[in-house]
């Protein structure tokens, strides 16, 4: 693989994943960590990513969530008005952080009345400015890569609470079901499962049939995966089977 070819597989998969390793970019492209360490390096002096140590955060998705840099960002769009329109008065909802469901938060009718947390503060931040919402932040230490409040006093806070749904920002789903590339962050979205009665994954087609390292949850924990393609796309036929509903 030449280097701009490498070069662009990295910056895909930073976009696709938000934080990448070293050595797990080693391991798929099979070239040294050598070799990947210095396009990171490149990659960071161009300003296109984050570099930080064993691996690389996306520069987009830590830019104050502008719509202009987010990856996908149409795609994304069209899952917050799907995901929106699951939300009713009164109900008490989790939700992880990242770019989707900030959109979801961003487009929340006026006249909405309903209880939010999140551990996310760009999500609270949205949240905030709306008339009728409750917002209550689930604070601990925040993740740098995921901007996600985590550890025991995060997760201590989500098993107080009984919500109606569960908004689940991910990194990879496939047969197996989610993943994702932070072991802290994978602890607090199984928390916010077993909190909620419902859990909702926000997924572009892009991370359909992708994997992480760690595993967060089979499919028999998710009710609905709500993505920017019509539900009939054939790459949900395993999904379908498994009993999970497409919106």
């Amino acid at each position: 693989m030449l280097k701009t070819e490498r070069q662009a597989y990295i910056l895909r998969k930073i976009d696709l994943h938000n934080r990448v390793l070293s050595s797990d970019l080693s391991t798929e492209i099979n070239v040294s960590e050598d070799t990947i360490r210095r396009d990171l390096n490149e990659l960071a002096e161009l300003d296109k990513i984050i570099k930080v140590y064993g691996g690389a955060l996306s520069k987009s998705f830590h830019s104050s969530f502008l719509r202009s840099n987010v990856y996908k960002a149409d795609g994304k769009k069209i899952i917050a008005e799907k995901a929106v329109s699951l939300v009713q008065h009164d109900m008490f909802i989790l939700t992880t952080g990242g770019t989707t469901v900030v959109e979801m938060a961003r487009i929340l009718p006026p006249g909405l009345q309903a209880t939010f947390f999140t551990g996310s503060i760009p999500a609270a931040y949205e949240y905030a400015q709306h008339p009728n919402i409750q917002v209550i932040f689930m604070g601990d230490r925040i993740s740098k890569s995921s901007q996600i409040a985590v550890g025991g006093e995060a997760i201590s806070r989500i098993n107080s609470i009984k919500a109606d749904l569960c908004f689940l920002g991910i990194n990879a789903i496939d047969g197996a079901g989610v993943s994702d590339n932070d072991w802290e962050v994978v602890q607090v979205k199984q928390a916010m499962i077993k909190a909620s009665k419902k859990t909702v994954v926000l997924s572009i087609t892009e991370k359909i049939n992708t994997r992480q390292r760690f595993a967060v949850c089979g499919l028999d924990e998710i009710d609905t995966i709500i993505t920017d393609s019509e539900p009939e796309n054939p790459l949900f036929e395993g999904f379908v089977a498994a009993g999970v509903k497409l919106l």
